[in-house]
């Protein structure tokens, strides 16, 4: 009896020693990525926050995740994307991107984009998303304050750049009409907890120059994010060297003030010694997006030479309509190492751990958010996902960041918590109807077809 009684006192001295969480998670191998991994570890999350990482021992959660044999690992930072071109997947494969471009996507946005489109469209992306462990993502479209609430609605952390662009779109039909729209865009979302509402002027061969200038000013103006396509493809080059007496496109864009920290530029595949040290001095973002620059055959960034120079280098898929076709950020990484082993003819160039830390740190860094995502750290936001490594595909494991990047796949996240809530759990997408959007996607697969006849 005496013994008992003891058994007895010291669970209720735990119990009460124990501090009372959110959430949870046991057993798995904490990917921190702002030190050494720790085995045999957990997190602890309460009110959003990590409160705890390593040993959770002290800590019982309302929820508890066992992750043993598994890897817990800060959420994947997609860094540029079009999200509701989820629904035009596949509609106009192998080609460049100015054919791509103006013969494919242009008429079929003319024809099809509108605010349920683009509702239906995030809301597809946004499964997928979860599904592949990204919790945050940047994205440039229309109709972005759409975007932003179905983004918000999902449980996802969103960058969302509303487009402008020199001629008439789906949701803006003139230059004032879509500087007002940023206007209303930007008042309703600023401030929000998951919600960082942008500017997206779209490439430098897009938009005029005055146009440029004016989007710079309403930027600083309002104090939101700007995000451009800068440095694409050769066809870039020519046209912006036309216009722009010779410049190359961010030579350019600097010579007229544009270039900052609140930058976030995409591809950047063909930047010049210059101008790479120029961006590095100006702490101006990169999103490199290997898959899609090499689907549409623009080049290969060197994203190895930008990393030397000191640039903020993330990871983004591009729009996966042609350029990429999904939204599989482990994908990317694998994608992201080989091209540069292959350009640099070094297979020790860009690591596993290198491409892990563009993918989360490294692109809380490019988006300014270094302070609240991208490791696992007390006090950051609880943005955390595992990947199952108990299958035949990543078995055995002698490197945990190897058998993420090089033998696992988007579909080895099994859990996705963004802002401390579980938005899957054992593959199960806890806050998007995925049926209902496949649904959708399929009707609006007819309606394309049918549009483009």
């Amino acid at each position: 009896m005496k013994k008992l009684f003891a058994v007895l006192f010291f669970v209720a001295s735990f119990v009460q020693a124990s501090q009372t969480v959110d959430i949870v998670i046991t057993g798995g191998t904490v990917v921190t990525m702002a030190g050494p991994n720790i085995p045999k570890g957990g997190v602890a999350i309460d009110k959003g926050t990590i409160v705890a990482v390593g040993d959770v021992s002290g800590y019982r959660g309302k929820q508890t995740i066992d992750a043993t044999g598994n890897a817990i690992l800060p959420g994947f930072i997609n860094t540029h994307t079009h999200v509701p071109m989820v629904l035009f997947r596949g509609i106009a494969d192998d080609r460049d991107l100015m054919d791509w471009l103006t013969h494919y996507i242009f008429p079929a946005e003319a024809k099809n984009v509108s605010a349920d489109f683009v509702k239906w469209g995030t809301r597809l992306a946004a499964a997928e998303m979860i599904q592949s462990g990204t919790t945050t993502f940047t994205d440039m479209y229309y109709f972005e304050s759409v975007v932003a609430a179905e983004a918000k609605r999902a449980g996802l952390r969103g960058v969302v750049g509303e487009t402008l662009i020199d001629f008439p779109v789906a949701d803006n039909k003139t230059w004032e009409d879509a500087f007002a729209y940023i206007r209303a865009f930007v008042k309703q979302w600023k401030g929000d907890p998951l919600i960082t509402p942008a500017l997206a002027t779209h490439s430098p061969y897009l938009v005029s120059r005055d146009h440029v200038i004016q989007a710079r000013a309403l930027a600083t103006e309002l104090g939101v994010p700007i995000l451009i396509h800068v440095s694409e493809t050769k066809n870039e080059l020519a046209q912006v060297a036309e216009k722009q007496n010779g410049m190359t496109p961010a030579a350019y864009l600097d010579s007229i003030g544009f270039l900052g920290h609140d930058v976030v530029i995409a591809h950047g595949v063909w930047l010049t010694p210059d101008e790479i040290k120029m961006l590095a001095q100006k702490r101006v973002g990169v999103a490199h997006c290997p898959e899609s620059n090499s689907m549409l055959a623009s080049g290969i960034a060197p994203v190895v030479d930008m990393r030397k120079a000191g640039v903020n280098v993330g990871l983004g898929t591009d729009g996966p309509a042609g350029s990429n076709n999904n939204l599989d950020m482990v994908e990317e990484m694998a994608s992201a190492a080989r091209f540069q082993k292959v350009t640099q003819m070094d297979p020790t160039v860009l690591s596993a751990r290198n491409v892990l830390e563009m993918a989360t740190i490294g692109g809380a860094r490019v988006l300014g958010m270094e302070d609240k995502i991208g490791t696992l750290e007390v006090g950051k936001r609880a943005d955390v996902i595992i990947v199952n490594l108990q299958q035949a595909k990543t078995q055995p494991v002698y490197s945990v960041e190897s058998a993420i990047v090089y033998a696992a796949s988007g579909s080895s996240v099994v859990t996705t918590i963004c802002d401390g809530k579980i938005l899957m759990r054992d593959r199960k997408v806890l806050t998007v109807d995925v049926p209902a959007a496949i649904s959708q996607a399929k009707r609006y697969r007819d309606q394309v077809i049918k549009s483009l006849e």
